[in-house]
């Protein structure tokens, strides 16, 4: 069975004081969730002392980007070992926002997936379209080669990756996938994985959602039967916003 996800992925919100106190907030708060699994993914200056207090907990963390190399002359860069040591289990790649704004290629986010999983960790990893490719008719073709190439050469039981689907044109805006097309997607997703893998890794694979997701509309992206779980942004820089998302992917979960 996949165990779904909610993961909270703070973008470039909160110092160390403000992440301890949001961490101090929610673990109380989602205490008694069961069959799904809350992941908070801080800014790299909170990572350590995030990690440290998020220790024997529900509660697991991730990162935001990782650099592909374990050491070495790349200056402001943070290494999948560097991210081990902080408590992270996970990290976001290929996030649409650095595909967009700081022009990183698939070649970059391949590089990421590979040393993540050489170094225990488990990628996020995100594909989807722009608007203008979706209004093209190109929607499916553009994260197929998403996947293709940040896929290349991976070697995973699907047991230790974890892929979001991201509709750029949905994010930030307001502006929501309904849940049909959003499972019209995953389901093509996991159609692709089963292609390049295995039908067996495919279904182990969590595949998540993000694209302006909140508590009044989780529930109808988490009945469908392809979507494990969420990637969110701005409804997750509040506890209780976040904690009550979780709370509604369990009833849909164990109800």
């Amino acid at each position: 069975m996949r165990i779904p996800i909610i993961a909270g992925n703070w973008k470039m919100h909160k110092t160390v004081a403000q992440s301890l106190e949001f961490v101090d907030e929610i673990l109380p708060l989602t205490a008694e969730i069961k069959g799904v699994k809350v992941v908070l993914c801080p800014p790299f200056t909170a990572l350590y002392s995030v990690g440290q207090r998020l220790q024997g907990t529900h509660i697991e963390m991730g990162a935001q980007d990782v650099f592909w190399a374990d050491e070495g002359a790349y200056t402001g860069e943070i290494s999948p070992p560097m991210l081990k040591d902080t408590g992270s289990k996970y990290a976001i790649v290929g996030h649409s926002e650095r595909r967009h704004q700081l022009k990183e290629t698939d070649e970059d986010v391949n590089q990421k997936v590979k040393s993540l999983l050489q170094a225990g960790l488990w990628p996020i990893l995100c594909v989807g379209e722009t608007l203008e490719q979706r209004q093209a008719g190109n929607a499916r073709q553009v994260v197929k080669e998403q996947l293709e190439e940040g896929l290349k050469d991976v070697d995973t039981t699907g047991t230790d990756l974890v892929i979001a689907y991201e509709p750029v044109w949905a994010i930030g805006t307001g502006v929501n996938a309904s849940s049909e097309d959003a499972q019209d997607m995953i389901g093509f997703i996991r159609q692709e994985l089963a292609g390049k893998f295995s039908q067996e890794m495919a279904e182990r694979v969590r595949i998540l959602y993000g694209g302006s997701v909140k508590a009044n509309n989780i529930e109808e992206f988490m009945s469908q039967p392809d979507i494990d779980g969420a990637l969110i942004g701005g409804a997750s820089l509040q506890a209780e916003s976040l904690a009550e998302i979780a709370r509604r992917a369990e009833g849909i979960v164990n109800g």
